[in-house]
Order: C-alpha cells, then sequence, then structure tokens
C-alpha cells in the first residue's frame, strides 16, 4: 500500500471506532475490504500484476479438491519482487502490560520475529489462550489495546508479528508464507508454561481475519477461530490492492492458494466467520465461503455485525469471546 492511498482512504481504511478513537488508534489497524469487485461468474474485471499488464480475470472463486494443508506442502510461491511488508510501521517496543517474546519461523526457523504476550500468572489449571492475528501489514500499540477483551476473559493472548513487518528479516508475500509465520506463533504460544494446548484459539482482523482462515486450514491444533471482517477470495483483494502483489500474478494457483473460499471445505476447527453490516460486497463473499463449507460438513456460523469494516471490531471481539466459551464449555 502506497502512502498517498494510505491518506486517501485513512477515514475508513485506518481508524477505528469512534468512541476508542482516542485509546485506539494506531496507523496499521485494520485494512479495509469493503470495497473489492463483486462475485461474479463472468469476466467482469482484471488483477493487475505488477508490470501493468492484466493477469487473472475477477471471477467468482473455483472449489477445488484436495486438502489445503497438504496443497501447502507441495506448493510454493513464486516472488518476484522481494522486500519488506509494504505498511508504514511504529517502533517494536512492547505494551507496558505484555512481554515481548520471539518465535522462530522460515525455512530452518532462519528467522526470528517479535511476539507480544499478556503478563498471566501460572495457576494450577492451565490457561486457554487465544492468538490475535492483527490488521493491516504492521503490529501496533493499537492492536494490542484492541485485544485487550480477550485478556479481560481469562486468556493468555499473543499478537504475533510477521515477516517483514515493522523493520523485521523476511519477505512479504501477502496471505501465503505469513501462514506459515501463524503457525509457528501458535506452536511458541501452545508451548509457553501454564497454558492450554488443548484450548488454543484463533482470532484475526481484516488482513489478520484472512490469515485466520488460512491458518485454520492448514493445521489442526485450534479449538475453534474466529476471522472478523477477513476476505476469503484473494482474487477480489488483490484486484482492489494490485500494489501489495510480490507474486507471480499471471499463475492462477497462486491466488487459489491465498483464498480460503477456495478451499473452503479444509477447516479443522469449527468457525465463527463475522463480517460488518456496512462491508459491501464482501457479504457476499463471506456467503459462498460459508455456502461451501456447510456443505462439506464444517461447523461454521456466519454472522453479521453492525457497523463498518472497523467500527464493528468490538461487538465481533465480543462475539468472538463468547463463541470460544460455547465451544470450550
Amino acid at each position: 500500500m502506497t502512502t498517498s492511498e494510505d491518506n486517501a482512504f485513512r477515514p475508513t481504511r485506518r481508524t477505528v471506532l469512534a468512541g476508542l478513537a482516542v485509546t485506539l488508534f494506531a496507523p496499521n489497524i485494520a485494512r479495509a475490504a469493503e470495497t473489492v469487485a463483486p462475485v461474479t461468474k463472468s469476466v467482469d474485471a482484471k488483477v493487475i500484476d505488477p508490470t501493468g499488464k492484466p493477469a487473472v480475470a475477477v471471477t467468482e472463486p473455483p472449489l477445488l479438491a484436495g486438502d489445503y494443508a497438504k496443497e501447502r506442502h507441495k506448493f510454493r510461491t513464486d516472488l518476484l519482487n522481494k522486500g519488506p511488508a509494504p505498511d508504514k510501521y511504529e517502533p517494536l517496543v512492547a505494551p507496558s502490560d505484555a512481554d515481548q517474546i520471539f518465535y522462530r519461523s522460515g525455512l530452518g526457523g532462519e528467522l526470528e520475529l517479535v511476539a507480544w504476550v499478556s503478563r498471566y500468572e501460572r495457576t494450577p489449571k492451565p490457561k486457554p489462550a487465544v492468538l490475535f492475528l492483527h490488521g493491516g501489514n504492521a503490529i501496533g500499540q493499537g492492536h494490542w489495546l484492541l485485544a485487550k477483551p480477550y485478556v479481560d476473559a481469562g486468556y493468555v493472548v499473543m499478537i504475533p508479528s510477521m515477516r517483514g513487518e515493522n523493520g523485521q528479516k523476511g519477505n512479504f508475500s501477502g496471505f501465503y508464507d505469513e501462514v506459515a509465520d501463524v503457525l509457528a506463533a501458535s506452536n511458541r504460544l501452545r508451548h509457553l508454561p501454564g497454558v492450554d494446548p488443548h484450548r488454543l484459539f484463533l482470532a484475526g482482523h481484516s488482513v489478520g481475519g484472512t490469515l485466520a482462515m488460512l491458518a485454520a486450514m492448514s493445521a489442526k491444533r485450534f479449538r475453534a477461530a474466529t476471522p472478523m471482517s477477513g476476505n476469503p477470495d484473494s482474487f477480489a483483494f488483490f484486484h482492489r490492492y494490485p500494489e501489495d502483489i510480490r507474486f507471480n500474478a499471471k499463475n492462477p494457483r497462486e491466488f487459489q492458494m491465498r483464498s480460503p473460499i477456495c478451499y473452503a471445505h479444509s477447516f479443522k476447527c469449527p468457525l465463527k466467520v463475522m463480517q460488518a453490516s456496512e462491508e459491501g460486497t464482501l457479504q457476499a463473499r463471506a456467503t459462498l465461503l460459508s455456502k461451501r463449507a456447510l456443505a462439506a460438513g464444517i461447523k461454521m456460523e456466519l454472522v453479521t455485525v453492525q457497523g463498518n469494516h472497523n467500527s464493528a471490531l468490538p461487538g465481533e471481539i465480543e462475539q468472538s469471546i463468547q463463541f470460544f466459551k460455547s465451544v470450550a464449555a
């Protein structure tokens, strides 16, 4: 995302619920997804690759056979443009009520990445935990404030940064190699002292919502997941944000492997997928995702929360907490 685009969309893409803006504002809280091309079965638009040439048509994404986790083992993304994540960022300083730890990801654990973890006391009974995936492509103090309700509800909370974010090593890939970071972070969280590995939950907003979907298809370790305002269709996402494409956009497989909607039968835990009432055509994609998942016997609930991409977030988080409690009851 370019600086000019960031400024142009700041009122809808970079702010939080008005009543919470003073305490929750951070430059990279969220990445809007409501203004995307509609789902259609005919070719109505083109995704533009970094060279400016039309690449992949935006149509209804295919439903593909095979398990997503197994497909990940066979697929390697082809990054044509290697470099850091596109968002401006804050210094990596842990919030006052959190600890900054590190986890390793990448081939052979070559990347050492930062994560923030809530402070907690070990108890005789291990505590449930939530891995919260931030919106945007950089971690900020505002994300920690957004996740506070999980801490208040008794969860150990970790917010991981991803490769290439906040000046860290690694190449931004846009919804692919970052999934490996999510899984590595979840492995670190579930092995923390006093954390119950059998009550590990996954939540994410916006970009983090899409990553939460992909991670929930990639490993059977989460008790439940709540993607919030995530776009399950990368064809549409990159049509809206072509400047974020770092991979070979001429290969449709690159988009498919970044699209939960193409592997909706692969989810490995119950989900509550939430979208804001003002997110427009994004709701159509969530509906198609749910239709495909339910047809495959996946336990998924699709909920619409009043508000826009950012203002609906407090309500989405509250519903997320209630869902986690109901699943673990």
